[in-house]
């Protein structure tokens, strides 16, 4: 177990939980009303063929999703899965350090090299094959 002062590794916090749905204006009227949260943030993201929602708690966000095409991976998510967790973020200091050492320690990649997210930041993916099931994303803010 480690103590508070020491370092935590690559990964230096949660930045979000990623949550795919059908209907965003509907996901984030059931946040408000249920729980008196607030949306910080909304962009679409076209790369990636989605519209997102952060919803603030404490240092974190919930990323909800909803796709803006048919061929996003969202909808195909959506699609197969229906409405989930989708995936985690995890705040890192440098992306490209992070892919590079999760590359190295043979973790399977989505992305070879990172690339832009909304909200300015920098990212990269890590197949959930390779992660115990669990899609994550790599930020760098």
């Amino acid at each position: 177990m480690t103590g508070a002062s020491e370092p935590a590794g690559l990964l230096t916090e949660v930045d979000h939980v990623a949550i795919a749905v059908n209907d965003l204006d509907a996901a984030v009227a059931f946040y408000e009303q249920t729980f008196g949260a607030r949306v910080v943030h909304r962009e679409v993201v076209e790369h990636d063929g989605v519209e997102e929602a952060l919803v603030k708690v404490a240092d974190s966000y919930i990323q909800l999703l909803t796709p803006t095409s048919e061929d996003s991976t969202v909808a195909k998510f959506l699609a197969q899965r229906g409405e989930g967790l989708h995936h985690v973020g995890f705040r890192v200091a440098d992306c490209a350090q992070a892919l590079q050492a999760a590359q190295d320690a043979g973790v399977r990649s989505i992305d070879q090299a990172p690339r832009p997210g909304s909200r300015g930041t920098t990212v990269a993916f890590l197949h959930p094959k390779s992660a115990h099931g669990t899609l994550i994303e790599l930020v760098e803010e």
